[in-house]
């Protein structure tokens, strides 16, 4: 008993197959996303072309990204809580940001530039007087 070989229309070779390629919003999205749940880091809310915007924890970092080929650099703008150790929130931030969009994406990071746009100390209520609402 053959078996029959596969024709010629069926069998490609691996040069031939298509590709999958990601768009900078993509890995911009993810990078941020990631700063967010994954970190301590927060970002802006609120406001109307950047005028009126708050610092938020609960809010989605911003992140652009430059893409050559499969390959990644990243700036992440960040607000952070006060007080913390700047250089190693940072460097935690950071190397969570490479590890997870490489993992999630398959593209290869290079470099994440974070600036901290903000730091948010904590809330004190304040004793004998009543908050303006």
């Amino acid at each position: 008993m053959s078996i029959p070989s596969a024709s010629p229309g069926l069998a490609r070779d691996v040069d031939d197959r298509g590709e999958t390629v990601l768009a900078r919003r993509v890995l911009e999205k993810t990078a941020s996303q990631v700063a967010r749940d994954e970190t301590f880091a927060g970002g802006s809310s609120g406001g109307f072309l950047g005028i009126g915007s708050r610092g938020d924890l609960s809010a989605r970092p911003d992140a652009s990204v430059e893409l050559a080929g499969n390959i990644a650099s990243l700036k992440v703008t960040v607000g952070l809580p006060y007080p913390m150790p700047l250089r190693q929130a940072t460097e935690q931030l950071r190397r969570r940001i490479t590890e997870r969009v490489t993992e999630l994406t398959g593209v290869q990071v290079r470099q994440v530039d974070i600036t901290v746009s903000w730091l948010k100390p904590p809330q004190r209520e304040l004793r004998g007087r009543r908050k303006l609402q």
